[in-house]
């Protein structure tokens, strides 16, 4: 089973911009054990910035910096038997590790 990672970017009107990756899942794990794992490298366990960790952004076409921001949400993890998608072939795994090491900017 592979693992399908949901994500969305709301921006500063609240307009929801949705998206997923599917992560090769090598070690077998649960959607259920793995979204403990990510929620420990979120930012108040449930936002990140998708540059940061190696995933698309979801902004709109028109991007403010002085109002919108970079944060994205994580949505669910569901598992799946839809091949991966991510561009970098990389397992969930890959994914937590980069979560847990971006250091907050504050």
């Amino acid at each position: 089973m592979n693992i399908r990672f949901e994500y969305r970017y709301r921006d500063a009107g609240n307009y929801k911009n949705g998206g997923d990756i599917v992560f090769a899942n090598r070690g077998k794990l649960s959607a259920d054990a793995l979204t403990g794992e990510i929620r420990k490298g979120l930012i108040s366990k449930e936002f990140f910035v998708a540059e940061d960790v190696g995933i698309p952004a979801l902004h709109f076409d028109k991007y403010i910096p002085a109002l919108d921001h970079d944060w994205h949400e994580f949505i669910a993890l569901t598992e799946t038997t839809d091949e991966p998608t991510d561009p970098d072939k990389r397992d969930v795994s890959d994914l937590i590790a980069a979560l847990k090491s971006v250091k907050p900017p504050w």
